[in-house]
């Protein structure tokens, strides 16, 4: 007969080993966490399939296509880090991707794509069978994200900066509705998108107060959501500065905590950033073909010597500076500027401040780098007229000019002709300052603008869709947070200021033959915009209040021009007389001190 106390002894002893074996196997890694959400993913994806393949309502396939968005938004993170080439096939925009260098496009893939084909309206007389391959195709890339997680390790260092990395693309394109552009449905999915990083940073170090507060701030962002789930009404200057950066700084205050290190790669954005609203969170080098064409100090100021000299031009009467005149933010404040034979140039002259934050240069985008942009406005007929090999000739024969370049490469014995369009390129780099009053606002002074600014920047990200194409915080085409590609758009600007016909300026068509880029052009930056009018490629606009106006109407399609290619949506934004006014003066606050 066995003993009472021992039966006790022996029953709490096999309760304890199970207890704490089942403890053990509920430890998860960040990677075993990742295959389990991707796992959900794939099944809320089935599901879609079967709701689809059965004809059910457009609420019910609406409905499970959010959760489905909802499950992605939980791996987002890491496929968008770890896979960008894929991710862009799974929630990227519903516009052909475009291999420039062999001309060709491929078709859009991924969630952008089925919720065209399900909102506004569903038919599944002509809609159900193209939805249904998006899913299947949808279901494949889940697979190729499986094998690629399973084999891949994922570090702490990275899972820090892809968290870091994750916040900024919930600013940049989430809260503005850059991914969901017709159900706008991000101010719901914004928890699923944060959720994950206190839940990775659990992993490394589950006792921290940091994670502790994360949780708690994500809470309390969760909770902002849902009392503001107005996709238009949502005040993203508030949930920017309260919220999101907040969780930034947080995520860099557990990396010196546990002593993690930033992760060494090649890209704009510096490890060290801790909002995406810091004044040096840029590094031009990010955007260089190569090392030797890195920006230095010494460079700038020689290429800022040379910017200024008529001798780059053939009869030594024009230089950079004539026509990017430094007092406009290096425009000219012409509609065109006039060629040296006397006549109209086509394009009208773009700023160069954040010029050196794009991945292509020209409205054409015909150049990919500032060392090739300057030689082709310097060699250009039209232009300057000037020769390389005449310059360096002269260059060679200058002791000032001599001593400059001795300073700023070192490693050569005499200047180089690279040297010089390296040099003009450095300058042009120097030309980002940040410290606009929207700067000033988003780094903490809650007094640099006012309610109808903010009301102007809710607009801009929200609303009128600028910030769907114009993205925070450079305010130009280059895509975050990854920055390694700048857009064009095809807007269908009007010829003249009579607005009767289409532009007949072919764009970036004229360099690749393809029918997505007729009319494709560069976006700028909306930096300093209050003083570089005119706008557009040919300068039709001369007022802010005239592009928001051509904007609000929808663009060239708005207008009745045929632009089957058009990029930009054709739906009016219907905008108040207010609200456009309130965006003018949101543009306004990105003018630079120096420009004010």
């Amino acid at each position: 007969m066995i003993n009472l106390k021992h039966f006790f002894i022996l029953f709490f002893t096999v309760c304890l080993f199970f207890s704490c074996k089942e403890n053990q196997e509920s430890e998860t890694t960040v990677k075993q966490d990742l295959l389990i959400d991707l796992n959900k993913l794939n099944n809320e994806i089935i599901q879609f399939q079967e709701i689809v393949t059965k004809s059910k309502s457009q609420k019910e396939i609406v409905d499970q296509f959010k959760k489905s968005r909802l499950a992605y938004k939980k791996v987002e993170w890491a496929i968008e880090y770890f896979i960008p080439d894929a991710a862009r096939f799974m929630n990227g925009p519903a516009l052909d991707e475009m291999e420039m260098e062999e001309n060709k496009s491929f078709e859009p893939h991924g969630f952008q794509v089925m919720e065209e084909l399900i909102y506004p309206e569903y038919n599944a007389a002509s809609s159900k069978k193209d939805l249904v391959r998006e899913i299947k195709i949808f279901k494949s890339n889940i697979k190729q994200m499986q094998n690629t997680f399973e084999v891949i390790t994922i570090s702490d260092n990275y899972v820090l900066d892809a968290m870091q990395q994750n916040v900024f693309r919930v600013i940049t394109l989430g809260i503005t509705g850059f991914d969901s552009p017709i159900l706008q449905s991000s101010i719901t999915e914004i928890h699923q998108s944060l959720i994950c990083v206190p839940n990775a940073l659990e992993k490394i170090n589950a006792k921290s107060k940091t994670v502790a507060d994360l949780k708690k701030l994500i809470q309390k962002a969760q909770k902002y959501c849902n009392e503001n789930n107005d996709f238009n009404k949502f005040n993203r200057a508030v949930f920017i500065t309260q919220y999101l950066n907040p969780i930034s700084e947080k995520i860099k205050v557990f990396q010196k905590e546990e002593n993690i290190k930033m992760v060494k790669r090649s890209s704009p954005l510096k490890p060290t950033a801790i909002t995406l609203f810091d004044k040096d969170i840029f590094d031009v080098n990010g955007f260089v073909l190569s090392d030797q064409y890195n920006f230095t100090p010494d460079k700038a100021v020689l290429g800022e010597k040379l910017f200024y000299d008529t001798n780059l031009s053939k009869n030594n009467d024009r230089s950079c500076a004539t026509c990017h005149n430094p007092e406009k933010a290096f425009t000219d404040g012409l509609k065109t500027n006039v060629s040296l034979t006397g006549s109209n140039l086509a394009r009208n002259t773009p700023t160069l401040t954040y010029a050196s934050l794009q991945n292509a240069q020209f409205w054409d985008m015909r150049q990919l780098d500032l060392e090739k942009q300057s030689v082709d406005v310097i060699q250009n007929k039209d232009e300057m007229h000037g020769s390389m090999d005449d310059i360096h000739a002269k260059i060679l024969l200058n002791n000032d000019y001599i001593k400059l370049f001795k300073k700023a490469y070192p490693k050569t014995l005499k200047p180089e002709p690279w040297q010089i369009q390296n040099a003009i390129a450095s300058y042009v780099r120097s030309l980002n300052s940040f410290d606009s009053r929207f700067d000033d606002y988003m780094r903490g002074n809650k007094n640099s603008l006012n309610n109808q600014e903010i009301e102007g920047m809710n607009l801009f990200m929200g609303k009128a869709k600028c910030a769907t194409c114009h993205f925070t915080p450079l305010f130009n085409g280059t895509v975050p947070p990854n920055y390694s590609k700048s857009e064009h758009e095809v807007i269908g600007t009007p010829q003249d200021a009579a607005g009767k016909k289409l532009s007949t300026d072919q764009g970036r068509y004229i360099y690749n033959k393809m029918p997505q880029l007729i009319g494709a052009f560069k976006t700028p930056t909306v930096r300093n915009a209050a003083v570089t009018a005119p706008y557009m490629h040919n300068g039709v606009f001369k007022t802010l209040e005239e592009v928001v106006s051509f904007y609000n109407k929808g663009g060239g399609q708005g207008l009745g021009y045929e632009v089957e290619n058009q990029t930009l949506p054709f739906d009016k934004l219907n905008l108040t007389v207010k609200e456009e006014q309130n965006l003018v003066a949101f543009m306004k606050t990105l003018t630079d001190k120096k420009y004010q």
